[in-house]
Order: C-alpha cells, then sequence, then structure tokens
C-alpha cells in the first residue's frame, strides 16, 4: 500500500493552495491584489505571505508588478481554477448530498481541495449532476437515500459494510489515553 506515499508528492501544499486562491478571489473581487491584502484574506502576518508569495514567484505560479501588484501566471491561474472547482464540487456533495453542516463542509473541504485528484474531483462533479437531473431515477433515489439516512440503531456487526460502520462509530467515540494497553501515558514517556 503505498498511496499514503502520494501525499508528499502533491505540488500544490496547503499553504500554497490557499495563497493561489487568495490572489484569484482578489483579483475576481477588486481587480488587484497587494501582499496585504493576502495576509489580511488569509488573517496571516504580511511577512508570512511575503515569504510564501517570494517562493511562488520563483516557480512562476505568482507575478508582481513594478508597482508591487500581484497577478497569477498561466500555471498559477490553472492550479486556483482547479482547486476552486475542486472545493465547490466536493462542498456541495457535503452538503447537498450527504447533509454536512455548511461550515464543517467548509472547514473539511479546506483540508481536502487540493489533495484530491481532478479525476476524483470531475466524478464528483458528474454525480451532482446526475442529482440534480430531477430524473423519475433521482428523485426515487434521493427518497431511498433520505429513508436510509435516518438513524435506526443500525448494528454495525449486522451490516456488510461491518468494517466501515465499526470504524465510523471509533472515530466517534473519545479514546482514553493507555486505553488499548493498559498502559499508563508514563510509560511511553523515554526514561
Amino acid at each position: 500500500m503505498d498511496s499514503w506515499k502520494a501525499f508528499d508528492q502533491n505540488p500544490v501544499t496547503h499553504s500554497v493552495a490557499h495563497h493561489l486562491v487568495a490572489i484569484a478571489e482578489l483579483l475576481d473581487e477588486y481587480g488587484y491584489a497587494r501582499v496585504s491584502d493576502v495576509a489580511r484574506r488569509l488573517e496571516i502576518t504580511r511577512g508570512s505571505a511575503s515569504i510564501t508569495l517570494k517562493s511562488l514567484k520563483h516557480r512562476g505560479l505568482v507575478t508582481e508588478d513594478d508597482r508591487r501588484f500581484l497577478g497569477l501566471s498561466a500555471e498559477g491561474e490553472a492550479i486556483a481554477r482547479s482547486i476552486r472547482a475542486r472545493k465547490a464540487a466536493i462542498g456541495m456533495l457535503f452538503v447537498q448530498v450527504l447533509g454536512v453542516e455548511p461550515r464543517q463542509a467548509d472547514e473539511d473541504t479546506c483540508k481536502i481541495e487540493h489533495l484530491i485528484s481532478v479525476h476524483t474531483a470531475e466524478r464528483a462533479t458528474r454525480f451532482l449532476r446526475f442529482l440534480t437531473s430531477r430524473t423519475p431515477e433521482v428523485q426515487a433515489f434521493q427518497a431511498a437515500w433520505s429513508r436510509f439516512d435516518e438513524p435506526d440503531g443500525h448494528d454495525p456487526a449486522q451490516c456488510p459494510c461491518h468494517d466501515i460502520c465499526r470504524a465510523a462509530g471509533e472515530a466517534a467515540a473519545p479514546r482514553r489515553v493507555g486505553a488499548a494497553s493498559g498502559r499508563s501515558r508514563k510509560s511511553h514517556e523515554p526514561r
């Protein structure tokens, strides 16, 4: 299982994604972007924004003119557009299909928008297009999903998706330090 190694192979980090998207949004909203605007948008210091933007300029993703206005190169713009599209698709999937509260959906999409592949985002978009088609089949599917989504005292041990249900239940349960081994936290500290 080498898929975990692909995480580090992603050319766009969480920080880079936010900086590129911030510039794109500022350009869309105001027609310009400066380092101080990016810092304010991301709620970070001007110095932190400046350090990241210097790296992005060096990589050829961000441009800066003589008046210190920022822009995006064609590659930077393509990356920002792709990230924004993925965030919109995944956010819509979380809110409209899965029923996740918008604030939580925004937080969760922020964590994965730059990590999921374009292919996965395209599949999510196609699925959303299907769900909004309002065909009789879709309406039947949505009705069945609504009924299934009701809490029903579901027993993971009796479910074909036993491992998934059990893992979801374990993730939601609070963990105690040393509970798995019966050892206290002290036994894990260096001597």
